[in-house]
């Protein structure tokens, strides 16, 4: 089989999982979902599990899979899902950002991607990739 077509199997399964009503199967998502965050379908699931309102270990490990990425891409769902997020989904999105950030020498590319979405079209963006930059400072 074609790495592509395995690709997209793996895309089509974690979508699919993503809408599970077991947390563990929607953290597995989230997960494997990160990496296709620049596609839109995926990008539409991600923020939804972001912003799960049945398990914050959705919320957090979506968040550092994200984080751990560190596209622009992936930083902009993060930065979409804080516009939306209420206070104690905010903590969890920030705890996942922390957690990706742990271990990392250096400057993360977390930091760098925020700073691309400066001119993010979408004002939400732009403040929470904001936000989201100011949590990484100091993080580790």
């Amino acid at each position: 089989m074609p790495e592509a077509r395995r690709g997209w199997s793996g895309l089509e399964a974690a979508l699919a999982a993503a809408s599970s009503p077991l947390w563990k199967q929607r953290v597995r998502a989230g997960r494997d979902l990160a990496s296709f965050a620049d596609v839109p379908e995926a990008a539409q699931v991600l923020v939804g599990l972001l912003l799960d309102v049945e398990d914050t270990a959705v919320t957090r490990q979506t968040a550092a899979a994200l984080a751990r990425v560190g596209t622009s891409a992936a930083i902009r769902l993060l930065a979409l899902a804080v516009a939306e997020a209420d206070d104690n989904q905010a903590d969890w999105l920030q705890t996942g950002v922390h957690d990706a950030l742990m271990g990392r020498d250096g400057q993360p590319d977390l930091a760098v991607a925020c700073a691309k979405l400066t001119g993010d079209p979408v004002e939400a963006v732009r403040r929470c990739a904001a936000e989201i930059s100011k949590w990484t400072q100091g993080a580790w």
